[in-house]
């Protein structure tokens, strides 16, 4: 489980794409403390497991199933990710439970400078839409963020220059892709409000549990 506060930003030192997946190499651009082959990590949002430690860095695998759901099928040498290491019991929830599993990919489809801040607005599937609210809470690329206003296709966030500088989010331009994580909350709720549906809620089922 990950808060979405990211810890600092990695490189892609090497891609080694096999039969069964691919492999990354990847290199921290801070200081990343007591990492070990095993330990769970969130590489853009995403959740993975270390297999390799070397004087480079370290290596993750990503399955067939992994690639197909992030962006992770575009992904380049070169090219720099967010990191963050998992809580652990006791430590603060700055952002918001984050499960480092990837709903759906994103795409940026405008980006307003605003004042010293960055407005995107970014397109998502309708089917992922109902889990997006208005000051509600959104993983994108793993960053913990507050939606400002939701539309028909979309959504809209708002990042401080901190947040620019520590994760790659700054970079970002139109038609750039995301990993899109939705509120695990919301999702748990629309899932029960779907199974009560299903039961004919009304005034003799109201009255049956309590609720009258």
């Amino acid at each position: 489980m990950f808060t979405g506060l990211i810890q600092g930003k990695g490189k892609v030192i090497r891609v080694e794409k096999g039969a069964k997946g691919v492999k990354f190499c990847l290199r921290p651009l801070f200081q990343l403390n007591g990492l070990k082959i095993g330990d769970s990590i969130a590489v853009s949002g995403v959740c993975l497991t270390v297999v390799d430690m070397g004087q480079e860095g370290f290596s993750v695998e990503l399955s067939p199933e992994t690639l197909s759901r992030t962006t992770f099928s575009y992904i380049k040498q070169g090219q720099e990710v967010n990191l963050e290491q998992p809580l652990r019991l006791g430590d603060r929830i700055g952002g918001h439970l984050v499960t480092g599993h990837v709903d759906t990919i994103g795409v940026v489809t405008d980006r307003k400078e605003k004042s010293e801040n960055i407005v995107f607005t970014f397109s998502i599937p309708d089917d992922w839409m109902r889990y997006v609210v208005e000051k509600g809470s959104i993983a994108i690329d793993g960053i913990s963020l507050t939606v400002n206003r939701c539309f028909s296709k979309g959504f809209e966030v708002n990042i401080i220059p901190y947040t620019s500088k520590v994760t790659t989010m700054g970079q970002y331009k139109v038609d750039h892709k995301v990993n899109i994580e939705t509120d695990i909350i919301g999702k748990y709720v629309a899932r029960l409000l779907s199974a009560w549906q299903k039961k004919h809620i009304d005034e003799a089922f109201l009255k049956q549990h309590g609720f009258w």
